[in-house]
């Protein structure tokens, strides 16, 4: 049904990553062997999505954990290293709670012992969250119409995540079921993960895809009858606002203007508890947007803004959509259905 997007083998610590960057003409695996190598993987996009990324630095901090277990410095260099990891994606959060999660191992003598525990906390992890992205799905199903048009941004599907994908997953879990969308994908500029990973990973599953550009959105919600907008998310902060892939809060105020649903779907560990709108924002380089497959399109030295993320307000989500169910962008109800439970 999907592509496996990471390999660890827990007895080499060989570590495996589907090149996105090279999708969708050419499905390459890349071994990743020193943490430089996962920087660089992390930063270039080669593994992207925010779930995707945790359970890729959870690998990682397991690899280097092993590697320092003769070093007395071991507690040092590997808070350095999640350090490190955390600093690649600011935006993304759920590769912080991981990250910090597994560095409270990080305490005593017994190096080896830190070391076996972080890597089975990391595999745990990623073998449990196949069974959370099912849920999203299975929540989700209750509120799209069968047959329904359904528009989404960026990717947000299985090879963003363990398998089934956040906003993806309702299509994956429909098409087990018999239940059929129509899923309308914006191209996601500058970078096209909706044109290169959205849908050909659908198209992969032959799930109902059709492009659009972004600057057809409003066009197409109102010609093709959307009948509701689903997105995943980086970070959701515990006052529901929602910070994802640039395009999304555009979105967001035109499902309000049309009058349809805007859903977010998210995994607990993408929640900030600690947050309210104040979240940092990732500047990408100005290359992305000025030039297109390596050839510019923009005169040489032009200022660009490329914000690599926007924030939704509450007030314009209709729901979340977590594995604990759907409810409410609110403080109250986040508190209520998530407060509590981002752990690995």
């Amino acid at each position: 049904m999907t592509v496996q997007n990471i390999r660890f083998d827990v007895s080499t610590n060989e570590l495996i990553l589907l090149d996105q960057t090279l999708l969708p003409h050419e499905a390459r695996y890349v071994t990743i062997e020193t943490l430089e190598e996962a920087e660089h993987a992390i930063e270039t996009l080669q593994v992207r999505g925010a779930p995707a990324i945790a359970y890729f630095g959870a690998f990682v901090l397991a690899k280097e954990a092993e590697r320092l277990v003769d070093d007395p410095d071991f507690t040092r260099r590997l808070e350095i290293v999640g350090r490190r990891l955390i600093a690649t994606r600011p935006t993304a959060v759920n590769l912080q709670n991981v990250i910090e999660s597994l560095l409270e191992l990080n305490s005593g003598d017994d190096f080896e012992q830190i070391a076996g525990e972080i890597k089975r906390r990391a595999v745990a992890l990623y073998e449990r969250d196949v069974d959370t992205y099912r849920s999203i799905g299975e929540h989700t199903l209750t509120v799209l119409p069968s047959g329904g048009n359904v528009l989404t941004i960026c990717n947000a599907g299985a090879i963003a995540t363990s398998r089934y994908g956040t906003a993806l997953a309702p299509f994956y879990v429909g098409k087990e079921r018999g239940v059929t969308f129509n899923v309308f994908a914006c191209e996601t500029r500058p970078l096209l993960q909706g044109a290169r990973l959205t849908v050909w990973e659908l198209d992969q599953a032959d799930i109902d895809v059709t492009l659009i550009t972004d600057n057809m959105a409003a066009w197409t919600i109102q010609a093709k009858g959307v009948d509701a907008i689903i997105v995943g998310a980086d970070r959701i902060t515990r006052t529901g606002h929602v910070a994802n892939k640039i395009g999304t809060l555009q979105l967001a105020v035109l499902a309000n203007h049309y009058g349809i649903p805007f859903y977010v779907a998210a995994p607990h560990s993408t929640f900030d508890l600690t947050a309210d709108d104040a979240i940092e924002i990732e500047e990408r380089d100005a290359k992305e947007v000025t030039h297109i497959g390596g050839q510019p399109t923009a005169p040489v030295g032009i200022t660009v803004f490329n914000p690599a993320f926007d924030v939704t307000p509450p007030e314009l989500i209709t729901g979340l959509i977590t594995e604990a169910g759907v409810f409410e962008a609110n403080e109250t109800a986040i508190t209520h259905h998530v407060g509590g439970t981002i752990h690995v």
